[in-house]
């Protein structure tokens, strides 16, 4: 009897894996949301303060610690510790859903202000938070959006001052 031999897991065993991954409480992410259509919506001042409100939450975010986060014209990004209560994506979820009833129905398209999904990348234990925040609230002056990093006004880091 010849049987196929098994050298590869399989695809569900493959997920399951990325999923437990995707979800360690205590350990750093970063996060990255892009609009529906990567459409600039947040050039839009009442719609980026509209966000900031949500962000600001601190109910939205449970036990898990938001550290660094920048909002950009098409897309939110964040530094964050994942508590013991919420995956990642329950928590991006949530996010995306309050920021979505918060932003003005014209950003929306038939309802949807957020793409699909997101991206994550767990950092090292040994990662310097700092650094990555500062990475974070650089981008701004890398996409030629300001001259500063304190020139932009949609940002926020347990680490530095808000500016004004």
């Amino acid at each position: 009897m010849n049987r196929p031999l098994r050298l590869h897991a399989s695809l569900a065993d493959l997920r399951r894996q990325r999923l437990e991954q995707r979800s360690r409480p205590g350990r750093p992410y970063l996060l990255e949301l892009d609009t529906l259509y990567r459409r600039s919506v947040f050039d839009d001042a009442e719609a980026a303060r509209a966000v900031c409100r949500v962000v600001g939450t601190g109910w939205l975010w449970r036990d898990s610690r938001l550290l660094a986060w920048v909002l950009l014209p098409a897309g939110w990004q964040a530094l964050l510790v994942l508590g013991e209560r919420d995956s990642l994506r329950t928590l991006v979820g949530r996010f995306k859903a309050l920021s979505s009833r918060a932003v003005e129905g014209h950003h929306r398209i038939n309802g949807w202000l957020w793409g699909r999904g997101f991206r994550d990348r767990m950092l090292p234990a040994t990662a310097r938070l700092e650094d990555e925040a500062e990475r974070l609230l650089h981008l701004p002056c890398a996409q030629r959006l300001v001259a500063r990093p304190g020139d932009w006004p949609w940002w926020n880091s347990q680490w530095l001052p808000a500016p004004g």
